[in-house]
């Protein structure tokens, strides 16, 4: 285990890792983390995720779906960006893109490299764990931040114990079908999916880390002490 000994600590080290080793990750720590995240907040205490793990033979079973049917994707059920992305957001997001293509040396010109590097994650980027989010159809936007407010509690959770995780949207686009795989019930829909593992830090792709705009740009402070930093 990384002796890390705050909270602090662990958000710092904590990044969407896209290049895991292999080495399986015993079940019961799995359980251990989502337990533990369960003490993460959510409005009237609904905790209304719903948690899917598969490793081992199921989670090949389900990559080799996935492979089978890449180019056959769902109709997505929610948009993962607002349409026609207005500024700042549009260019926080082509920012990102450029860094990670940029970390692996891929130029924008190299479609195909970049296309092959996004399926990496029907692969989970190699990770030993995938996990899956679900929620209740009727549930609204605050159950969805409280889903959110709990992966987050996993994910730091997870650094703790040396593990990493990556949440991947990518699987709204495989949504029937995952659903289908997971056996869901009708009333449910996949929100997202994540990788958990061991981090590879010889990967270049895990080399680099996304920005962060200046607090001054996003944050406003009234009532405080002038000498406030």
């Amino acid at each position: 285990m990384i002796p890390f000994k705050t909270v602090s600590e662990a958000v710092e080290r904590r990044m969407s890792v896209r290049a895991f080793r292999p080495d399986p990750v015993p079940g019961a720590v799995v359980r251990e983390l989502l337990e533990a995240a369960a003490r993460a907040p959510s409005g009237g205490n609904l905790q209304p995720w719903v948690v899917h793990a598969l490793a081992g033979e199921p989670l090949a079973e389900f990559k080799a779906l996935v492979a089978a049917r890449l180019m056959d994707r769902d109709e997505p059920e929610y948009h993962v960006y607002p349409p026609n992305l207005w500024e700042p957001l549009r260019t926080r997001r082509y920012q990102v893109g450029e860094d990670l293509y940029g970390a692996l040396n891929i130029p924008r010109e190299d479609k195909l490299g970049r296309l092959q590097q996004f399926a990496k994650n029907a692969e989970f980027f190699g990770a030993p764990v995938a996990l899956f989010f679900s929620v209740n159809r009727d549930c609204g936007p605050p159950q969805w931040s409280d889903i959110g407010m709990y992966m987050q509690t996993l994910m730091l959770l997870a650094v703790e114990r040396g593990l990493d995780t990556c949440a991947q949207e990518f699987w709204s686009a495989y949504g029937r079908l995952t659903a289908t795989f997971l056996d869901l019930p009708a009333d449910h829909m996949l929100f997202c999916g994540m990788a958990l593992g061991y981090r590879d830090e010889t990967a270049a792709v895990n080399s680099w880390r996304s920005r962060r705009e200046p607090f001054e740009e996003w944050a406003v402070m009234r009532g405080f002490d002038q000498d406030a930093p």
